[in-house]
């Protein structure tokens, strides 16, 4: 069979390719490797309610974060509804929106945007049990980004023990924000389980702006009017590893991560 650019020839028994059927091929591909839409795209039965319970959580006068307010009110707050924090039923899906979250966010960069996967339960963990089935999530989550070829953010350290120590999933530095029914601190108290991911970039961007100080105090004082006290875990990046405020439990100075990174 002859491949040649032109007019088909059916009686000479010769196929002949158009150049455009090329360029839809390779247009095929590109969309096959990197797909518009998550590979698992889709959400359990319980997603209308996690969802809507987040939302209406977060729209609540008292709570704290303006920035997770300025999410929902851009409706760039996402929310992906999960079986059990206890489980890793859904960690591959749970990776691969955030690979998609990335992505998103490279092709249109803006601030404001957050991933919340909401868990269905278990919904009566003890602060050191929702810390330790956290970590147990962002373990397998960072072991599967290391099995599919991805890089890790260069601008933070894969070392929990660094100051600069950030989370990375498809090259992009992340921050961890946990909530629970049982936190201690009114802010991170949830009737779900709950991780919202948040790029780090948009700290960066608030900071060349000039707006991050000003945004961060905001915060602090919403927080300290809802519990009594700010939160003595809170610093920024930078000054000691961000890793002890992802569960938002107090942890001392003996606290140490489990978090271990497996790749190189």
């Amino acid at each position: 069979m002859t491949r040649e650019r032109g007019n088909g020839d059916a009686a000479g028994g010769r196929v002949h390719l158009a150049s455009g059927t090329n360029h839809a091929t390779e247009e095929s591909c590109s969309a096959m490797t990197k797909p518009s839409r998550p590979l698992f795209d889709w959400q359990p039965d319980s997603h209308p309610e996690l969802q809507a319970q987040l939302y209406e959580h977060v729209s609540a006068a008292v709570f704290p974060c303006v920035g997770a307010k300025a999410a929902l009110a851009r409706g760039t707050l996402e929310v992906l509804a999960c079986r059990s924090l206890d489980s890793a039923w859904d960690d591959v899906r749970i990776h691969e929106r955030l690979l998609h979250f990335t992505r998103a966010y490279r092709d249109e960069p803006g601030l404001f945007r957050s991933l919340a996967v909401v868990f269905e339960g278990p919904d009566a963990l003890s602060e050191d049990q929702f810390e330790k089935l956290m970590w147990t999530r962002i373990q397998s989550l960072s072991d599967k980004d290391v099995w599919r070829g991805q890089h890790y953010d260069d601008t933070v350290s894969p070392d929990p023990d660094s100051p600069h120590f950030s989370l990375s999933f498809g090259g992009e530095a992340f921050f961890v924000v946990g909530l629970h029914p049982e936190a201690s601190r009114p802010a991170r108290r949830f009737a779900r389980p709950v991780m919202v991911f948040n790029l780090h970039d948009q700290f960066t961007t608030l900071r060349a702006q000039g707006k991050y100080e000003g945004m961060r105090e905001k915060i602090l004082v919403r927080d300290e009017a809802l519990a009594g006290s700010r939160n003595p875990m809170l610093a920024r990046h930078g000054e000691s590893s961000e890793a002890r405020q992802y569960s938002g439990r107090v942890v001392d100075e003996s606290w140490r991560c489990p978090f271990h990174y497996a790749g190189k």
